[in-house]
């Protein structure tokens, strides 16, 4: 176990913060450290065909140790970190033996990692923890699942005795703005399907995702001295306001739950002037979800005809972009890369918890590029902030599961 902690501590602490405002990819020159680290130790273990491209991509080769034919399998995760809260200078803390109480996360600045407000914790009492110090994240998503697939390559090398089929290993960089598969080799990569290992806690297998759409609107006013603006002015932020207040109230991420999808209005920045609003639209059911998408242009429409006289153009501009779909769909006609992960899972005295995800991964966008892709539990919890933590525990069974995998695969194809 303690190998676990060591190589997953080896990552956290590299800086792979990605930037979605970044055109290159990867989207910050800071990736290429962990990308470059990881190539070195893929090589070391004794993976074959290691290769990283000029994007950071990653790829490498168990070759199979059967007499027979298996379909090459893969397992797939990202090496960079949200934007969304700082991965700079992460100080990752061991907990040993977890008590059930309250974890000190930072003594200085009183934040507390507590099972009365994370009831999740009490399920892992006795085990051994990884926590932030409260003043960035953990960076276990998706670090724990580099981890889990590195450590599981190196186990299999050291156990031939293990029969497994060619098993492909992909890293890559920006998942978490949403171009980790971009340029994916697939073709490559040569797998008839894959496992990203990105999901929470022990347990969770997930095949259904978001349908996803960004909106970005720009509202434009007129700045006039507000002694004499009776008539003439019109204010860009309130506009913005008076649009977002006509979205359903109720279908906000705070309020929904499952299969219910929502609007989110993730960033908003004005003056009188120009406004910029910034939307995601997700839901799981595709009919709806293109309702969604033309109720957002049809509210712009109707800013738009209520101030033509007075503006003379169309006041709100309004673009709207798919980012993923739902991988139900690719993964529903091969049904069995799923049960072959669920009856891994049982065999380990895993519970799966098959449910849907409501975001998104790599795997789906693969999905539609060729590749099924379900995702598999990496153990983390409280992604994307100060309150992050994995249990080590967690990651083992992880690991095991992929050994398990790729036995199950092999056994399934015998003659």
């Amino acid at each position: 176990m303690q190998h676990i902690i060591d190589r997953f501590i080896s990552y956290v602490t590299v800086d792979t913060e990605s930037d979605p405002n970044s055109t290159t990819t990867p989207s910050t020159a800071k990736q290429w450290d962990l990308a470059n680290k990881l190539v070195d130790e893929l090589k070391a273990i004794g993976l074959t065909d290691v290769s990283i491209d000029d994007k950071s991509y990653i790829q490498a080769t168990l070759p199979s140790n059967l007499d027979y034919e298996v379909p090459a399998i893969g397992f797939v995760a990202h090496f960079d970190t949200t934007p969304d809260f700082t991965g700079a200078n992460v100080k990752p803390q061991i907990v040993p033996n977890y008590d059930g109480g309250d974890i000190i996360l930072n003594k200085e600045k009183n934040i507390v990692l507590s099972p009365s407000y994370f009831e999740d914790l009490l399920q892992y009492k006795g085990q051994t923890l990884i926590t932030t110090d409260g003043t960035t994240l953990l960076g276990a998503d998706d670090k724990a699942g580099v981890t889990e697939i590195v450590t599981a390559m190196e186990y299999l090398i050291q156990n031939p005795q293990i029969k497994h089929g060619t098993l492909k290993v992909g890293f890559t960089p920006d998942e978490e703005i949403g171009r980790g598969a971009d340029f994916f080799d697939v073709e490559k990569f040569g797998c008839e399907w894959a496992y990203t290992m990105d999901g929470s806690q022990i347990g969770e297998l997930e095949y259904e995702n978001f349908n996803a759409a960004g909106v970005k609107l720009t509202f434009r006013g007129k700045s006039v001295h507000p002694g004499y603006a009776k008539g003439k002015m019109i204010n860009s932020m309130l506009l913005a306001n008076k649009y977002i207040s006509k979205l359903p109230k109720e279908e906000v991420p705070e309020r929904t739950k499952d299969y219910e999808g929502f609007f989110h209005v993730v960033h908003l920045d004005g003056s009188i002037e120009e406004t910029n609003v910034q939307l995601i639209i997700r839901d799981h059911n595709r009919k709806k979800f293109e309702k969604r998408k033309k109720l957002a242009i049809k509210l712009a429409e109707k800013v738009n005809k209520k101030y033509a006289k007075q503006f003379g153009e169309d006041i709100v501009s309004i673009d709207v972009k798919d980012q993923y779909y739902n991988m139900s769909e690719k993964i529903a006609p091969v049904m069995h890369i799923i049960d072959i992960a669920e009856k891994a899972m049982k065999e380990l005295n895993i519970k799966p918890i098959i449910k849907p995800i409501r975001g998104g991964t790599d795997g789906s966008r693969l999905s539609f590029m060729g590749l099924p892709c379900p995702n598999i539990f990496a153990g983390g919890h409280n992604f994307h902030g100060k309150y992050e933590y994995v249990p080590v525990e967690s990651m083992q069974k992880a690991v095991e599961v992929i050994v398990k995998i790729a036995e199950i695969t092999a056994e399934k194809y015998k003659k």
